[in-house]
């Protein structure tokens, strides 16, 4: 596949076994510039794996190509900070060479977090600093793998807002992983859905709720899923 001047990323044919287990098998898509990537599926099928790839540190078969010189900000699961006794700001400053107002408002982090130790964040504020780290640098793709998992469920939808922002003033092209369909549905351009193999991919708005829900877990699961969202 050749790639497109608003294509960032071409994936063709990923392949991920590992001790004899088929982790991804022939795994293809691809993100415009600019655009959001939700990966989803369920636990084992693969979406972190598809992340480790991107990021070089697993083997693999198949073709990853970027689009030129790409800046990669990443933002794990989750990080345990208890035993970091170092400041908020003198952690970020680490990363931050340049504008360090702007690298620390784009994520809404205020003098207060700014001043205080890194292993007494609550999750939703450490994650914010995460986010705040993956981008002081100015990337131009950032990889979320689930980064409200430990975060309140109030805490969560203002962390993507803010992600939704940098992409629409940056131009970072965003690809995150996530369980949270809701998420998924209001805060992605398009939808990678896995297990092992590719089970859809496309335009987020292209499937409805229930659709997107049968289409990873199977119907008779997506049904009892349903009641359970409904309000």
């Amino acid at each position: 596949s050749q790639i497109e001047s608003n294509d960032m990323l071409i994936v063709n044919g990923l392949n991920v076994r590992s001790q004899n287990k088929t982790i991804l098998e022939d795994v293809s898509f691809r993100v415009k510039k600019g655009t959001s990537l939700a990966i989803v599926g369920p636990n084992g099928g693969g979406k972190t794996t598809v992340f480790r790839t991107l990021l070089n540190t697993i083997r693999y078969t198949g073709m990853i190509k970027w689009n030129g010189e790409v800046r990669m900000g990443y933002v794990p699961q989750s990080l345990v900070s208890t035993d970091l006794p170092i400041l908020v700001e003198e952690f970020l400053r680490l990363k931050c060479r340049t504008d360090f107002e702007t690298c620390t408002k784009a994520v809404g982090l205020d003098k207060a977090i700014l001043r205080q130790n890194l292993g007494s964040l609550s999750g939703g504020e450490l994650q914010r600093v995460l986010i705040a780290w993956a981008i002081v640098d100015n990337p131009t793709v950032l990889l979320l793998d689930e980064p409200t998992s430990g975060v309140d469920v109030g805490a969560e939808e203002p962390i993507y807002e803010k992600v939704n922002d940098l992409k629409k003033e940056l131009g970072i092209t965003v690809l995150l992983i996530s369980h949270n369909m809701h998420i998924v549905m209001h805060y992605s351009n398009y939808m990678l859905a896995l297990n092992k193999r590719v089970l859809f991919f496309g335009e987020t708005k292209s499937l409805t709720h229930s659709q997107l829900l049968s289409t990873i877990y199977g119907n008779e699961f997506a049904l009892s899923e349903e009641e359970h969202y409904k309000e």
